[in-house]
């Protein structure tokens, strides 16, 4: 059975249309709460360092991090949860622990000084893990990763942000924040 021109062309774009309205699947936008870190306060998350600074107890104070399974483990006093706690609030949790018998009147400082990494991966340069770095946004994340690929749909990306099992589209003309641990896809573009 012979199909004229006309009648291939119209099945082809009807399979063409089909094959990209499926390919093409549809996030949900970033709500404008999500959009930068702005007002929010930061929590502590796996891989975070930190700098403890015990005063007038230098063999106390040094630098940890937030271990796999949450805590930071500092002498005397061992394991400390510290994920999804604020810097203010593990600091409270420290000061309680080493005043339960271990130092009087303890004063002490929690300074994040080495953020979590944020991961990139799809149509681009060089996927991976990156620092994050404050005010970093979604434009200056794929620079950092070297860019494009040629086939990579540049006018959107998708955004998992930490802790959630959610991805949401972005339009890469916005000016999204990254935040720690965030995971960004850069999709392919169709014709």
């Amino acid at each position: 059975m012979k199909l004229s021109v006309s009648k291939r062309f119209a099945t082809l774009l009807i399979m063409t249309a089909t094959i990209t309205a499926c390919a093409q699947e549809r996030r949900p936008a970033l709500p404008a709460s999500a959009m930068s870190a702005e007002g929010s306060v930061y929590r502590l998350g796996l891989g975070d360092k930190l700098r403890l600074t015990v005063f007038n107890e230098a063999s106390l104070s040094g630098e940890y991090q937030v271990s796999g399974n949450g805590v930071v483990s500092v002498p005397l006093i061992g394991d400390v949860r510290a994920v999804g706690l604020t810097a203010r609030e593990l600091e409270a949790a420290l000061t309680q622990r080493f005043a339960a018998g271990y130092l009087s009147d303890p004063k002490l400082a929690v300074e994040v000084y080495d953020f979590r990494p944020f991961f990139i991966l799809g149509e681009i340069q060089r996927p991976g893990r990156y620092p994050t770095t404050e005010n970093l946004t979604v434009l200056g994340a794929i620079a950092t990763a070297g860019g494009y690929t040629y086939r990579a749909n540049t006018k959107r990306i998708f955004l998992r942000r930490a802790g959630s099992d959610q991805e949401y589209e972005v339009d890469t003309a916005t000016d999204v924040k990254i935040q720690p641990g965030d995971v960004l896809r850069v999709g392919e573009r169709y014709f």
